[in-house]
């Protein structure tokens, strides 16, 4: 007998009633190319397939042990409640059994081991309410607060990770794997099977020339401490809804090379699934929110990058995984999408990317209209409000002093807004920036940055009545929950002195009234003619 049927006789002993933690029923089963889930009552026992592939070595069973319990290390950062204890499975005289807890260990030869964890309702998994269409921004929100949260956590890598030659190789080396997958008997010739390996060709001559322009930058970000041990495998079946808040699991435990990557690199994974499942602003979305609450926008200019690089893995994934009759239905579905976003992400852009640069008074509306306006462009959202206190230091969220707001404060704050959007400009990803704008003279710096770019250019001026946004301001304080300091004396004090778009700007200028219930608003933000 092979390992592969020894594991699958392991298994069928495993799933009788009582084998699993004592539990009466017969345990249901779920399995990937290189792990099998064991689902019994309120709890799930994970077992290392005993495979040797390019990417992955569980043939022994001191292999196994040791990534049960590197598994158990890694995942209880982000769900110490799930992830409970690694098990022994034993060869007992009435067949093989995972101990109950807190039970004698019965008599019997170690077979294997397995990874204890609590058990969740997988209908909450990220992946199944992107399929429904459930979905949601409150969703996406959350989980850049949990993600940026996890990743700010986490110490420098130590140096011998992240090396952009050896990520570039990495990358390269999947690629080539993925072609040669294409290129087998099993694949070759059906329908689409040509356009797929055309496509590979594209990704990756795009990966190894930007790969090459990125070196630098992927460099100096290593040096500055931004390649982490991060989860390594966010994508949105390692993502669940629980208690009101997003969960990561399943972080990759079998190559530390994987994992010890450009935070940037971590996000990109959950960005690119979006993509892929059709959610592209929620993909923007959770990138700006992400950007936002960990002050990471140096690392913008390589998401691109590696938005390919991840889309490239889950193609070979999905080839890897596919059943063995598959290829009688075509080319996987996962496949296509994936090397889809891959594809399209790595094609020269038929257009420049925008600047958008809102204009208005305190409370109307510009952060929510520069977020939606954003996620419709495939972009990302820059607020004066966050740049302002992540120069000073401080969370987002957290009041600021006078200083904060003084004329050299302002003017540091603008030069940073110039500096980010010219970087994402030059990545080729559209920029809307939150800010007053209500001087001529910081909407003419702003245009100068979208010409040196050859972007295009335009000034969204959010508009409503003074009591209107007078009461949102005062809403807004009491909440306390957003990065503006602004107070009705500040909104008293913008009316007077600002500097509203003439004659002269309306070729570039749009107006937008918001003095309506926030559907409407984004719905006269999907439909606003640029």
């Amino acid at each position: 007998m092979t390992a592969a049927d020894d594991h699958a006789a392991l298994l069928a002993q495993l799933r009788r009633p009582g084998a699993c933690g004592g539990h009466p029923d017969g345990a249901g089963l779920v399995q990937t190319h290189i792990s099998s889930l064991l689902l019994c009552g309120g709890q799930v026992y994970k077992l290392m397939r005993p495979v040797a592939l390019p990417f992955v070595d569980f043939s022994s069973l001191d292999k196994r042990r040791a990534a049960c319990d590197e598994a158990l290390r890694l995942n209880r950062r982000t769900a110490p409640h799930w992830y409970q204890a690694v098990v022994p499975v034993i060869g007992a005289a009435g067949g093989a059994c995972i101990p109950a807890a807190g039970r004698p260990r019965p008599d019997g030869p170690l077979l294997d081991w397995a990874l204890q964890m609590r058990r969740f309702d997988d209908r909450l998994l990220f992946s199944r309410l992107a399929a429904r269409g459930e979905l949601a921004p409150l969703h996406i929100d959350a989980l850049a607060g949990v993600l940026a949260a996890f990743h700010n956590s986490l110490p420098p890598s130590p140096p011998a990770f992240g090396d952009p030659a050896a990520l570039q190789a990495a990358a390269a080396l999947n690629l080539q794997e993925l072609a040669t997958l294409l290129a087998s008997p099993r694949w070759q010739g059906l329908p689409g099977a040509a356009e797929a390996a055309a496509s590979v060709v594209q990704v990756q001559a795009w990966v190894a020339r930007r790969g090459a322009e990125l070196a630098d930058r992927m460099q100096q970000r290593r040096a500055a401490g931004q390649v982490r041990e991060g989860h390594g495998d966010l994508h949105l079946a390692n993502l669940v809804w629980s208690d009101g808040a997003p969960v990561l699991f399943d972080a990759l435990e079998f190559d530390p090379a994987l994992r010890h990557i450009d935070l940037v690199g971590d996000l990109a994974f959950a960005c690119m699934d979006l993509l892929a499942a059709g959610l592209p602003a929620l993909a923007w979305r959770l990138a700006s929110a992400w950007l936002e609450a960990t002050g990471q926008h140096d690392g913008l200019p390589l998401l691109a990058w590696w938005l390919v690089h991840r889309a490239a893995v889950r193609a070979k994934v999905a080839l890897l995984s596919a059943p063995g009759d598959a290829a009688g239905a075509g080319l996987p579905d996962g496949l296509q999408r994936y090397l889809a976003v891959a594809a399209a992400l790595s094609a020269p852009s038929a257009s420049p990317p925008w600047l958008v640069l809102t204009c208005g008074l305190s409370g109307s509306g510009k952060t929510v209209v520069a977020g939606a306006l954003a996620e419709r462009l495939g972009g990302i959202r820059l607020r004066s409000d966050v740049e302002r206190k992540l120069l000073a230091g401080l969370p987002p969220t957290v009041r600021g002093g006078p200083d904060l707001y003084t004329p050299q404060a302002g003017a540091a704050t603008y030069a940073r807004l110039q500096q980010l959007a010219g970087d994402a400009l030059a990545a080729g990803v559209p920029v809307v920036v939150d800010a007053a704008s209500l001087q001529a003279a910081e909407r003419q710096a702003m245009q100068a940055v979208a010409q040196r770019s050859g972007a295009g250019f335009r000034v969204l001026v959010c508009n409503a009545p003074l009591p209107v946004l007078a009461e949102r301001v005062r809403a807004r304080l009491a909440a306390g929950t957003d990065a503006s300091d602004a107070t009705p004396a500040l909104l008293d004090q913008q009316a007077t002195w600002a500097q509203w778009p003439g004659p002269d700007d309306a070729a570039h200028t749009r107006w937008l009234d918001t003095d309506a219930p926030l559907s409407e608003v984004l719905a006269r933000v999907q439909s606003l003619a640029l």
